[in-house]
């Protein structure tokens, strides 16, 4: 499903759907303190009920699922949750289809719910009161995210600058640490308890870095074919001459966790 918004990336259009076997394969990268940090804050543990959204392939469920909460998941994407459901065999994870804005489940259902990387495509004034009527009384809402940091890190820099050759309205380039910025529409019902933010080295290798780069919003989700193949040429033989085999490239991540207001 295409999805265009004015603020992201000038209008033009992209669809995870289109890089949903990439996205799987090549995005599954966050490290084990990421969710570790999560745990420590006692949230998607046993004994919770968590909804994910804007799941994806269900990166976050299936890798939290070891932690004991039950699990639900929902994405815009068909081909999203048809590989997040392909991935998460043997696991008793609930997958629906749905925009965040029209999610059909019961109120007051859940302790918790998670948007990773996600969050900014909604439209806040729907889903805000939506999510804060999901949640259990004492339930938390959790913004997830993680992004590399191309101004110190030159692998990912230089990859950057590739991507905007060919989309230079992609607005996800230049990124910077910061908390995570929450929409005045959420805070008229959440409140932020806690954020966090933290420096990470991410362990590459040439091909997993060109297919995490690859299946990026500015690239195969929204790129021609032709473009896509270019890009591609382009990039692999930019990897080949300033990329060792194998590299770290520093990221870092963000969390911040809200409660709604009394």
């Amino acid at each position: 499903m295409n999805i265009i918004d004015s603020k992201i990336d000038g209008g033009k259009a992209f669809d995870w759907g289109r890089v949903s076997s990439d996205y799987a394969k090549y995005r599954d990268i966050y490290p084990t303190v990421f969710y570790e940090k999560i745990v420590d804050r006692s949230l998607c543990i046993k004994g919770q009920d968590v909804l994910d959204i804007g799941t994806g392939t269900g990166v976050i469920p299936r890798n939290m699922y070891k932690y004991g909460a039950t699990w639900t998941a929902t994405d815009i994407s068909e081909n999203q949750i048809e590989k997040a459901k392909e991935l998460s065999t043997g696991m008793e994870i609930s997958y629906f289809v749905s925009s965040t804005e029209n999610i059909k489940l019961q109120a007051d259902s859940f302790d918790v719910i998670t948007a990773c990387q996600c969050f900014w495509y909604f439209n806040h004034s729907i889903t805000s009161p939506l999510l804060a009527s999901l949640l259990k009384k004492g339930g938390r809402l959790l913004i997830l995210y993680m992004a590399w940091l191309p101004l110190e890190d030159r692998i990912a820099g230089e990859s950057e600058k590739l991507i905007l050759k060919y989309n230079p309205l992609w607005t996800g380039a230049n990124e910077t640490r910061h908390p995570i910025s929450i929409p005045n529409e959420v805070l008229n019902n959440f409140e932020i308890v806690f954020h966090d933010e933290y420096d990470l080295q991410v362990p590459f290798t040439r091909d997993s870095w060109h297919g995490r780069m690859n299946a990026c919003r500015g690239v195969g989700a929204s790129l021609s074919e032709e473009e896509i193949k270019s890009w591609e040429n382009e990039h692999l033989a930019l990897l080949n001459k300033i990329a060792p085999e194998k590299f770290n490239v520093l990221h870092y991540a963000a969390m911040t966790e809200l409660k709604v207001r009394e």
